[in-house]
């Protein structure tokens, strides 16, 4: 494999994913581009628990490569928020055009669920969850990032494996 100097600084080394620095870039400036252009945006954060074993190192890039293939537009974009988390920005979209995202990417962690059971005997649980929002000038991408944190946290607590959608 040739190694790329030139997005070597925006990949998360463990998964291959952007990491939260890229993510964030790109997400301020869609951000201001779509409330110039008056279109809605999705943030979803996918928290997936999964416990890496020596015998399956590569177990988290694996299923993040399941999740990144339901995202079919190149406009959308996976990124690693921390260690627990992901996020994925579903641009110029409806909150129909983010329950399609939410469906091919519960599809594709099923379909990887159904592989992973039939070598390991378990599967890998998770949180999915978002947020549909119309950006303006009196709204902020925090005010978005904090909800749907808080939506994920909520949703840990009550032990919740229901994708959410809410409108901000």
């Amino acid at each position: 494999m040739i190694y790329s100097f030139s997005n070597s600084g925006f990949r998360d080394p463990e998964t291959g994913v952007y990491n939260q620095t890229y993510f964030m870039e790109v997400f301020n400036r869609e951000w201001h581009r779509h409330i110039r252009d008056h279109q809605s945006l999705a943030l979803l954060y996918l928290c997936p628990h999964i416990h890496e074993t020596i015998s399956q190192p590569q177990l988290l890039e694996l299923f993040m490569k399941q999740v990144q293939q339901a995202l079919m537009r190149t406009t959308d974009l996976l990124a690693r928020i921390n260690n627990q988390s992901f996020a994925l920005a579903i641009f110029e979209t409806d909150i129909n055009g983010a329950k399609v995202v939410i469906e091919r990417v519960e599809h594709n962690i099923a379909d990887f669920n159904k592989t992973y059971q039939s070598q390991a005997h378990t599967e890998i649980s998770y949180e999915l969850n978002g947020c549909i929002c119309l950006p303006s000038a009196n709204k902020y991408p925090e005010t978005l990032f904090e909800t749907v944190e808080q939506q994920s946290l909520s949703m840990r607590d009550n032990h919740s494996r229901s994708c959410q959608i809410i409108k901000l």
